[in-house]
C-alpha cells in the first residue's frame, strides 16, 4: 500500500491555490468567475525589466548560477537596502533564492529544530505555519483581531514567548489583512525580542512598496535587532515579476551561510535570466513601482468605499499590500437559496464562488475564522461588478 512520508501528511494544501483552482475550471466551463482569491499584481512586468531579460538571453546568461545568486543582484541587492531603508549589509550577508517563499522556507529549516516554537500573528500567510510544520517547529498562533486592526501587541507577544521559542514571523505590510507596523509598533516589539537570547524574527516584506501611509519601516533598523533579524523580499509584488521567481534574505552571514548550504542541496541557484532581469530592476528608474502604487492605492480606495455599503460585513482600511480581509461572522448560521448553512468562512466563499461567481479564500486558512480575503490586484471594473455580486449573493442568505 503506498503511503506519502510523515511529513507530507502533516501538511494542509494551500487554501489560496486551491480555490483559484477551482475558479479556473468554472471559467474554462464557460462561467463568467471573477477571480479576487490569488495574491498577485495584474500588470505586466514593465517593459525596461522585460529587455534586460532579453538582452541577458541574447549574451548568454544560460548557464548554472552561483547557489547564493550572482554577486551582480547581491550588490544591486545591498545597495537597494542602504538606499531605500537605511540598512548596510554586505554581499556575504544576502542570499537570493528561487522566490521569497523559499527564502521563507529556507530560513525556518535553518533555524527551526524539531521541538522549538515559531510564533505566528494571525491573520497569516497561509504557507508561515505549514514551513514551521515542515522544520518539525510548533506554531504557536497570536491572534491579532479586527478590532486592534489585525496588529499583535508587545503584550501578546511577551506572553507567546516560552524557553523554547525560537522565531517570530511579522510580516508587514501583512497578507492577507494590509496592516503595517509604524516605526514605534515595531520598537515596541523589537524591545521585547531583545530580551530574549536566541530569538530571532523573520520580517517578511515582500509588500514594502505597496505601502499607502507613508515610509515602509524595517524593524532591523533599531539597535541590536539586525543580528537578530532575517529580512525576506523580492521583486514579485512591487516589480509585477511573480513568475520571474527572485526573493532574497539579507541576514546575519552564519544565518545566509546556513541558508546556502540547505539551498545548495535541493535547488541550486535560481534561474539565470531571471536574476539579470531583477538586478536591472533594482538599479533603474523605480517610477514603474510608485505607478503601480498609486494604482493599488486607488483601488483600495474604491473596494473600501463600496465593501462598506454591504450589510453584514465589516471593514477596515488596508494600510498596504493589495488585499481586503472583512469580518463577515454576520453570516454565520444563515441558509442558502438552496437550504444549505452557512457554517463557516469557508462555507461563505464557496457559497460566493458558486452562486455570485466571485473566488475569495475564506479567513479560517489566514487563522482568523471571522473573516475572508479578496484581493484587489485586478481592475477597477471588475472591483465595481464583483462587489456587486458579492452583496446581491450575500442578501440571498436568510
Amino acid at each position: 500500500m503506498s503511503q506519502l512520508s510523515n511529513r507530507l501528511q502533516r501538511l494542509a494544501p494551500s487554501a489560496t491555490l486551491a480555490m483559484s483552482q477551482k475558479s479556473s475550471e468554472m471559467k474554462a466551463q464557460g462561467i463568467d468567475v471573477i477571480n479576487m482569491s490569488v495574491g498577485e499584481p495584474d500588470f505586466n512586468t514593465p517593459d525596461h525589466i522585460k529587455e534586460a531579460a532579453k538582452l541577458a538571453i541574447d549574451q548568454n546568461y544560460s548557464r548554472y548560477s552561483p547557489v547564493p545568486g550572482y554577486p551582480e543582484l547581491r550588490r544591486a541587492i545591498v545597495e537597494k537596502l542602504h538606499r531605500e531603508n537605511g540598512l548596510d549589509y554586505t554581499t556575504d550577508e544576502v542570499l537570493v533564492s528561487n522566490g521569497a517563499k523559499q527564502s521563507v522556507c529556507n530560513t525556518v529549516m535553518a533555524l527551526v529544530n524539531p521541538g522549538e516554537e515559531v510564533i505566528i500573528p494571525a491573520p497569516y500567510w497561509v504557507s508561515y505555519p505549514q514551513m514551521a510544520l515542515l522544520a518539525g517547529g510548533t506554531p504557536v498562533i497570536v491572534e491579532a483581531t479586527f478590532e486592534q486592526n489585525f496588529k499583535m501587541t508587545p503584550e501578546q507577544l511577551e506572553a507567546a514567548i516560552t524557553p523554547k521559542t525560537r522565531l517570530l514571523i511579522l510580516c508587514s505590510p501583512s497578507n492577507p489583512t494590509g496592516s503595517v507596523y509604524n516605526k514605534e509598533e515595531l520598537r515596541a516589539l523589537a524591545n521585547i525580542i531583545l530580551k530574549y537570547d536566541d530569538l530571532f524574527v523573520l520580517a517578511d516584506e515582500i509588500y514594502e512598496h505597496i505601502n499607502y501611509v507613508g515610509h515602509h519601516e524595517s524593524i532591523a533598523q533599531f539597535p541590536g535587532m539586525k543580528e537578530r533579524t532575517i529580512i525576506v523580499n523580492g521583486v514579485s509584488k512591487a516589480y509585477a515579476m511573480t513568475g520571474w521567481r527572485i526573493g532574497y534574505i539579507a541576514a546575519p552571514q552564519w544565518i545566509v551561510k546556513g541558508c546556502n548550504k540547505l539551498q545548495g542541496q535541493y535547488t541550486s541557484g535560481p534561474c539565470s535570466v531571471s536574476q539579470k532581469a531583477a538586478e536591472f530592476a533594482y538599479t533603474q528608474s523605480q517610477q514603474c513601482v510608485e505607478e503601480m502604487r498609486q494604482a493599488f492605492e486607488r483601488r483600495r480606495n474604491l473596494i473600501v468605499e463600496l465593501a462598506r455599503q454591504i450589510p453584514g460585513l465589516e471593514v477596515n482600511v488596508p494600510e498596504g499590500a493589495f488585499y481586503l480581509f472583512p469580518k463577515c461572522d454576520s453570516f454565520y448560521g444563515k441558509k442558502t437559496p438552496a437550504g444549505n448553512v452557512i457554517a463557516n468562512s469557508n462555507d461563505l466563499a464557496m457559497y460566493l464562488l458558486e452562486e455570485g461567481h466571485v473566488a475569495t479564500v475564506g479567513g479560517d486558512a489566514f487563522g482568523d475564522p471571522a473573516c475572508f480575503r479578496m484581493s484587489y490586484a485586478t481592475s477597477d471594473d471588475n472591483i465595481r461588478e464583483a462587489i456587486r455580486r458579492i452583496g446581491v449573493t450575500l442578501a440571498k442568505l436568510k
